[in-house]
């Protein structure tokens, strides 16, 4: 075993997507059959090459280990599951004979093939991240499949650098499976600990021959108190987990991450352990106390999660409290950076002010650097940048709009009655007479497929090409379209297919104060889809209506019932990076006063049918249970304060997808909502007795079309999925509806979805009358 410092600063891992999307691009040519697997990789191999030259440009060392390898072509658990042999049951055949999966078969196993074969997804903790759900059963024959991190710490070693490479740890990786589908009731993935430890320690062995100095194993899972293993059970294995590898011999040191939150009771296991470097989250977690170490503490003290520029000196402070505790401190970011853009320095359009409160990755590279050389050279080294990230700071709090006075007062006003609708049973009768829909009422979710046309017509008003009357003509017409279309099929509540929108939460950030968006700030949701989160950076208002005018010539084009389309606020604030100078409830009632005005003029305007979309609701659960109520609490009052101001017979919607919502069903009910539709056919109506077991009385839309697949469910399908609600849910309740939004489908696709979904729901309407 090697015995060579840790790096005084280190990042946990670093955008992957390259500066300009470059590995979006060149995954999706190869997908594409435009490019070859060699070809991909001759790209992966010129972006890993860059970002090690970009870092060490930055600051990091070229042979301290300090660069991570990180690189992934889709998503950081598959790659640890690829590398371990891991492999469901349905893609055995992608399997070579030595037991390696080709990129071909790589990204197979990455996206499915339809609902036949399918992938699972999921949210990676409580970030904005997806990643592949792993599958594991007692066959499941666990061997070194994977040479590719290795290979890459070669690479690296050819280019000149040292790098540390980076791996989901053992703990996480089977904490985060589920079991394979022929896995005997009552088997859990954690129990083949035993099995997989000795593939890691091949792995290990092999990394360290390889000139690896340090590993870097990502163990997520031991801040977590919300993933299903039992706490009891998640630190045995941890303490199994590093016993075992940190007893081998031919390894390099061990560096356990444990990011998004405190360790609590998973530190002493660590402490207690072999592993040489632990590192602990000190902006979502405290700095632990009551202890001694020599072992190397890595201070988080770098906000991977967010993009402010943030307290600079606070840091350092942290750092020095950590020093108290161990000899051996070492600064980094508190996650990876993979959820943050690139390089603030590009975006030449932001407010040059807002752009000094800003740290991209790059910018958070250069912080930890700086912290590094105080570590070694003692504060009085850059008290000069510690002086000017205290300015910026103080500026960023005095600038006008962060505070805003009236917004303040009109929040502090807000009294019981601001988040209280009347009673459901006179709303339900209300609402019957004025929609007078029939039993089983078919809706979409909002949005229609985005077409290349619309696309162009938008970004040409961007650039300014053509006209804004030019622009809403254009959209006008898929307007007229996507409404004819659905009278032709035959749904009973229309929607306007929101053409006009790049993004759901975009398109409101460019339309209240408080936000700011980017170019070119993309960060990676999973896979080659990335996002621009925006910039929630002051108090937040409506300066004027936003989809008010769009919703009034909907409505002036049919005599069904139209429903307007808003994000709700958690939603919003999930989806951006938000301020956090505040607490979020605050920042949340901000947003829903805003949505409030909103809604009170699609009411006034005719609107009768009122959709606030809240998906993120269940992704930003606390991952620490003792905090989960107080979020509920907000949360759910921020969607009340949004909804509460109309009156009885405004019919008030909600949309809820992307996640297991089993747990939070009781705050769904909390809502208040007419209707809630969930994402409900990926998994077979499996949330079905969840809501009957809730005791959930209102209106409910569990979707019968998975429309994350290409895939057209028939008739018999959609039929079935309707008798599996309505065996668990009262007919008068049941809405029917797609999973989520069809802006990602084509035309075709979509069109004969839809009609093999009202077919269905006719004859399931006959035999309710028969």
């Amino acid at each position: 075993m090697t015995h060579t410092p840790f790096p005084t600063g280190t990042i946990l891992g670093y955008p992957r997507i390259g500066p300009r999307r470059e590995l979006k691009r060149a995954v999706e040519a190869f997908w594409a059959g435009k490019t070859s697997a060699e070809e991909l990789e001759t790209t992966a191999r010129e972006l890993r090459a860059g970002t090690r030259e970009r870092l060490a440009a930055l600051g990091l060392g070229r042979e301290d280990s300090s660069i991570p390898e990180a690189f992934s072509y889709y998503d950081q658990v598959l790659d640890a599951a690829v590398t371990v042999g891991a492999i469901p049951t349905r893609f055995e055949r992608l399997v070579a004979e030595d037991g390696t999966v080709d990129l071909a078969g790589y990204f197979t196993i990455a996206r499915g093939e339809g609902a036949d074969v399918p992938a699972e997804m999921t949210k990676w903790f409580d970030s904005n991240y997806h990643y592949l759900v792993p599958e594991i059963g007692p066959d499941t024959t666990f061997h070194l499949a994977s040479r590719r991190l290795v290979n890459e710490v070669i690479e690296a070693r050819e280019q000149g650098f040292v790098t540390r490479p980076v791996i989901v740890g053992p703990v996480t990786l089977l904490a985060l499976a589920k079991p394979a589908v022929d896995a005997p009731a009552g088997f859990t993935p954690i129990s083949r600990l035993d099995d997989l430890l000795p593939v890691y320690a091949e792995l290990l062995a092999a990394l360290h021959a390889a000139g690896a100095e340090w590993v870097q194993l990502d163990e997520p899972a031991l801040v977590s108190e919300s993933i299903e293993v039992p706490r009891a059970e998640l630190l045995a294995a941890a303490t199994r987990a590093f016993e075992v590898l940190g007893g081998e011999s031919e390894r390099p040191q061990i560096f356990v991450a444990a990011p998004y939150n405190d360790l609590g009771d998973a530190l002493p296991v660590l402490l207690n352990s072999p592993v040489e470097a632990i590192g602990v989250d000190l902006v979502r977690g405290a700095v632990p106390t009551g202890f001694e170490t020599s072992k190397t503490l890595v201070g988080g003290v770098i906000d991977g999660h967010n993009i402010w520029r943030g307290d600079l000196a606070g840091a350092w402070e942290t750092l020095e409290s950590l020093r108290a505790l161990s000899p051996n401190v070492a600064v980094s970011s508190s996650t990876s950076l993979f959820h943050v853009p690139q390089d603030v320095t590009v975006e030449t359009k932001l407010d040059p002010r807002l752009v000094s409160w800003l740290a991209f990755a790059d910018q958070k590279v250069g912080q930890i650097a700086l912290l590094a050389t105080a570590l070694t050279e003692g504060p009085v080294a850059i008290s000069a940048e510690l002086a000017e990230a205290t300015a910026a700071l103080a500026d960023r709090h005095s600038a006008p709009g962060v505070r805003d006075g009236a917004v303040r007062e009109r929040a502090a006003a807000l009294t019981d009655a601001d988040f209280t609708r009347g009673d459901y049973t006179e709303r339900l009768s209300a609402q019957d007479a004025a929609l007078g829909l029939p039993p089983l009422p078919t809706t979409t979710i909002g949005s229609f497929p985005q077409t290349g046309d619309i696309r162009r017509e938008r970004a040409r008003f961007a650039r300014g090409e053509i006209t804004e009357a030019e622009y809403r003509g254009a959209m006008e017409d898929e307007i007229r379209r996507v409404v004819d279309l659905q009278e032709e099929i035959g749904l009973d509540v229309l929607v306007h297919g929101e053409p006009e929108r790049n993004d759901m939460v975009q398109y409101f950030a460019e339309n209240l104060d408080g936000f700011a968006v980017t170019e070119l700030g993309w960060v990676q949701s999973y896979g080659s889809r990335c996002t621009r989160p925006s910039l929630l950076w002051g108090d937040v208002s409506r300066p004027a209506p936003i989809t008010v005018d769009w919703s009034t010539f909907t409505q002036s084009l049919t005599a069904k019932p139209v429903k307007g389309m808003l994000t709700g606020p958690v939603t919003i604030l999930a989806w951006s990076f938000v301020r956090d100078d505040q607490p979020l409830a605050d920042t949340a009632n901000q947003v829903a006063l805003a949505l409030r005005d909103e809604i009170a003029d699609l009411e006034a305007a005719g609107i009768g049918i009122i959709q606030v979309d809240e998906p993120a609701l269940r992704e930003l659960l606390p991952l620490k249970l003792a905090d989960q109520p107080s979020y509920l609490d907000w949360s759910v009052g921020s969607f009340r304060l949004a909804t509460s101001g109309v009156a009885k017979e405004t019919q008030i919607h909600t949309h809820l997808c992307y996640s297991e919502f089993g747990v939070v069903i009781d705050a769904i009910n909390r809502l208040d909502a007419d209707v809630t539709s969930i994402e409900a056919a990926r998994s077979k109506m499996e949330v079905v007795p969840d809501i009957e077991r809730s005791g959930f009385g209102r209106g409910i839309g569990p979707g019968v079309y998975d429309i994350h697949s290409p895939r057209v469910p028939s008739v018999d399908e959609v039929t079935e999925l309707l008798q599996t609600a309505l065996g668990s849910i009262p007919q008068r309740q049941v809405w029917v509806n797609p999973d989520c939004g069809l802006k990602t489908r084509g035309y075709d696709e979509t069109v004969d979805s839809l009609r093999n979904i009202l077919a269905a729901t006719r004859t399931v309407r006959e035999t309710l009358s028969a």
